[in-house]
C-alpha cells in the first residue's frame, strides 16, 4: 500500500510512461477518504486506472502542469475540499490568514476560483484534452450563480473554465462511466448521457432526458424574480428518481444539467470506504508540519451520506442530495479497526458521523420509490407524518466500534439532528450519547431563536431546541455528569432584522450563555439562502423575505449575540435605541448593557452587577466556555465535508 504518484519521479517508478488520469486538485494531497480526491482517486485505481496526483501546482503558467506529459483519458480538475473563494475569504470578505488544506496552514498555494484557472492552465499546456470538473466548487456553480464577491450573477464554471464536461453531487459512479466511455474511444464531446453531469452543445441539439426547464442567462443576470424562479426549479429537480434536466442558454450555446446519478447503496458504499487508503497526508509535508485539515477527521468515520434536514443555508441538498444512505455497521467497525493500528491512535474515536450524525436511512419509505417531496421539508417546520425516527442501528453501530480492543472512547461531534432525535419514541439513544459519548459539551444548531427566522433557514420553532436541551440536562442530571449544549448561532441569515437580534440576545442571557464565536451569515454558491441574500425572495415559496445587506445592519445583529463584550457596547446601545428598546439600556438584571455615561447610574445598579442566570447551563458553564468553544466553528463547511468538504451542516 502506498501514495499514488505526485510527481514524475513517482510515476517513473511504478514504471508508467504516462498516467490514464491527471487529479488537479486545490489541496495538498491527503490520502484519507474524508478528502474527495482520495476517495474517487482511489476508486479509479481499483478499476484499473492509473491516477497521478497534482497537488497545488504553480497556476501562474502551464509549465507545472506538464509534469506528467499529456495523460492518456484527461485531466481531472477540483478546487478542493471547499469553494476557493470561501477557502480565502470570510464572511467580511476578508482575506483569511490560514489555509487549513495546505502544508503548515500556507495562504496562496491555490488561485481564486481554482477550477477555473486550472482548466485555462491546462488548454494553454495541451490544447484539446479532455478536462473533467467535480469537486465542491464545481458542483455549487454549475449553474448561474450569485457570486457574493462579485456581488453579480456569473456564469456556469463550466463556461468560463472552458472544461468539457462537469460532475455534480457524489462522483465515484459518474467518473467510472466516464472513464468507461473515454477507455472506448468515445469522444469527450460525445458523452452527454451520463447521470451526473453537465455539458455544453448547441441549442439545436438533441436532450437524452426530459427537460424540467431552459433559462437564458443574460435574462437570469439582471432579473432577480426570474433567478428565484431558475433556483427554485433546480432545487425540486435535484433528485435521482424524479429530477429532470435543466438547461440555460449563454449566446448561442446551450449548458444542459443530465438528472442526478442515483446515490451509492450500502454495498457500494462499503466497497468504496475499503479501499486502501493511507489515512495520512502525503509525507513530503512533513517538512512544513503536515497538512491542518486531517488533524480533524484522522481518527473520525464517516458512516452515512446525504441529508433530509433541508436547511435553507446549507448547500448539501444541492451536492449530496436529501436522501441518506449509510454503511454497513461490519464495513464502520473494520474502519475503526484500521484506525487502532495508526502510531499516533490514542484510544479515542473523535466522530462516527457524516452530514448529520443521527441519520442513517431516507427519512421514510415513500423516498425509495418516489422520491423526496419536491414541496415540503422532512422535519420543518413540523416532522413529516411519514417520517421514520429510529436510532436502534446507529445506537448498535456505536456500541460495536466501543467493544474494539484499544477503544477507550468514541464521540459523537458532526452534529446531531436534535428534533429528529426527539421524534424517536425510544429515549434510549438519547441517554447512551449523554452518558458515553459527549465530551464534556454537545454541539447542536439551533441557529436562532425566532421562529420567523428559523422559517427562513428551514429549521423548526425554538420550542423545539427548548424541549430538547430541558431533556438533554434532565438525562445529564441522571447520569451524573456535568455537560453543556454548545449551540451554533448566525447572525444576519435573511429574515433576522435588528428587533430578532434583539430577542436572540434576551434569549442568551436568560440561559446564561455567553457565545465565543458566532457566525455571520455567509452568502455561498448552491443555496436556497443566498438566494434569498441577493433576491429578497424565497425562491422555494416565493414569498418577499427581509435581508439586512447593509454592512452596518450586520455588525448591529452580529454585536447584539455578544452582547457582553465590552467592545460592543456601542453597537449594543445603538441597536436598542433603533429598535425602542432603550429599556434594555441600563442596571437591572434584564437590562443587556449599561449606558453610555456612568454618571446616570441609579442608585439601585451602583452595586449591582447582572449576574449569569444558571437556567440549565451554569455559571461555571458561562465562565468555562470561552477557551473551550474556541475550537468550536460554525461554517457550513469550513469543518467538513468529510465526502467532499467540510461545510456546516445544519
Amino acid at each position: 500500500m502506498e501514495f499514488l504518484p505526485l510527481c514524475r519521479a513517482d510515476m517513473e517508478a511504478r514504471g508508467w510512461d504516462r498516467p490514464d488520469f491527471v487529479y488537479v486538485t486545490g489541496d495538498a494531497y491527503v490520502d484519507h477518504p474524508s478528502f474527495g480526491v482520495a476517495i474517487i482517486s482511489r476508486v479509479l485505481e481499483n478499476a484499473g486506472y492509473r491516477v497521478a496526483i497534482l497537488s497545488q501546482p504553480d497556476y501562474k503558467s502551464c509549465n507545472a502542469f506538464r509534469e506528467y506529459g499529456k495523460p492518456r483519458l484527461g485531466f481531472l480538475v477540483t478546487s478542493g475540499n471547499i469553494d476557493s473563494m470561501v477557502a480565502h475569504y470570510t464572511a467580511a470578505k476578508k482575506r483569511r490568514s490560514f489555509d487549513y488544506y495546505s502544508p503548515g496552514g500556507e495562504m496562496g498555494k491555490r488561485p481564486d476560483r481554482a477550477v477555473i484557472v486550472y482548466s485555462n492552465r491546462i488548454r494553454e499546456a495541451y490544447g484539446d484534452v479532455p478536462i473533467i470538473l467535480g469537486g465542491l466548487e464545481a458542483s455549487l456553480r454549475r449553474f448561474a450563480h450569485y457570486d457574493y464577491w462579485d456581488n453579480k450573477v456569473r456564469r456556469s464554471i463550466l463556461v468560463d473554465s472552458t472544461a468539457d464536461l462537469l460532475t455534480y453531487g457524489m462522483g465515484e459512479n459518474i467518473l467510472l462511466r466516464i472513464a468507461e466511455l473515454l477507455n472506448k474511444g468515445v469522444p469527450i464531446k460525445k458523452i452527454r448521457d451520463v447521470r451526473g453531469s453537465v455539458y455544453l452543445c448547441k441549442p439545436e441539439d438533441p436532450i437524452h432526458y426530459e427537460v424540467a426547464a431552459t433559462f437564458d442567462y443574460n435574462e437570469l443576470k439582471t432579473d432577480k424574480r426570474r433567478y428565484a424562479e431558475a433556483f427554485g426549479i433546480q432545487y425540486k429537480n435535484q433528485d435521482a428518481i424524479n429530477g429532470r434536466a435543466i438547461c440555460e442558454l449563454y449566446d448561442g450555446k446551450m449548458l444542459v444539467q443530465n438528472p442526478p446519478m442515483p446515490p451509492l447503496e450500502r454495498d457500494e458504499l462499503d466497497r468504496v470506504y475499503a479501499l486502501p487508503y493511507m489515512r495520512d497526508y502525503h509525507p513530503s509535508y512533513r517538512a512544513a508540519g503536515g497538512v491542518p485539515g486531517i488533524e480533524e477527521v484522522k481518527f473520525s468515520i464517516t458512516h452515512n451520506r446525504g441529508c433530509f434536514g433541508g436547511c435553507n443555508f446549507c448547500a448539501l441538498a444541492f451536492h449530496q442530495g436529501r436522501t441518506v444512505r449509510s454503511r454497513s455497521i461490519r464495513s464502520v467497525v473494520e474502519e475503526a479497526r484500521k484506525i487502532t493500528k495508526l502510531p499516533d491512535f490514542k484510544g479515542y474515536i473523535h466522530d462516527v458521523g457524516g452530514p448529520t450524525a443521527n441519520f442513517r436511512y431516507p427519512a421514510c419509505e415513500k423516498q425509495l420509490k418516489s422520491g423526496v417531496c419536491a414541496n415540503r421539508k422532512c422535519l420543518a417546520p413540523k416532522p413529516c407524518p411519514n417520517l421514520k425516527a429510529d436510532h436502534t442501528e446507529y445506537q448498535h453501530l456505536i456500541e460495536e466500534v466501543e467493544a474494539l480492543p484499544g477503544v477507550k472512547k468514541v464521540f459523537i461531534r458532526s452534529g446531531i439532528r436534535f428534533d429528529y432525535l426527539l421524534q424517536d419514541p425510544s429515549d434510549a439513544f438519547f441517554r447512551k450519547l449523554v452518558r458515553d459519548n459527549v465530551s464534556g459539551q454537545l454541539k447542536v444548531a439551533p441557529e436562532h431563536c425566532s421562529d420567523g427566522v428559523l422559517a427562513c433557514m428551514g429549521k423548526p420553532s425554538f420550542a423545539v431546541y427548548e424541549k430538547f436541551r430541558k431533556k438533554f440536562f434532565e438525562i445529564t442530571k441522571s447520569v451524573g455528569k456535568e455537560q453543556y449544549l454548545v449551540p451554533y448561532l448566525m447572525s444576519s441569515h435573511p429574515g433576522s432584522t435588528v428587533k430578532d437580534a434583539i430577542e436572540l440576545a434576551i434569549c442568551l442571557k436568560r440561559n446564561g450563555y455567553a457565545p465565543e464565536q458566532v457566525q455571520d451569515y455567509y452568502p455561498t454558491p448552491g443555496t436556497a439562502s443566498t438566494v434569498m441574500y441577493y433576491t429578497g425572495i424565497n425562491p422555494l415559496d416565493m414569498k418577499p423575505v427581509y435581508v439586512a445587506t447593509d454592512y452596518h445592519e450586520k455588525q448591529l445583529q452580529r454585536a447584539l449575540l455578544q452582547y457582553n463584550r465590552p467592545q460592543n457596547a456601542d453597537l449594543v446601545r445603538e441597536a436598542l435605541t433603533r429598535a425602542g428598546r432603550t429599556d434594555l439600556i441600563g442596571y437591572g438584571e434584564e437590562c443587556l448593557v449599561r449606558p453610555a455615561n456612568p454618571a446616570r447610574k441609579s442608585a439601585q445598579g451602583t452595586k449591582h452587577r447582572t449576574p449569569v442566570k444558571s437556567g440549565h447551563a451554569s455559571s461555571h458553564y458561562a465562565k468555562q466556555t470561552q477557551k473551550k468553544e474556541a475550537a468550536s466553528k460554525h461554517s457550513t463547511s469550513v469543518k467538513k465535508h468529510s465526502q467532499g468538504q467540510k461545510k456546516r451542516k445544519k
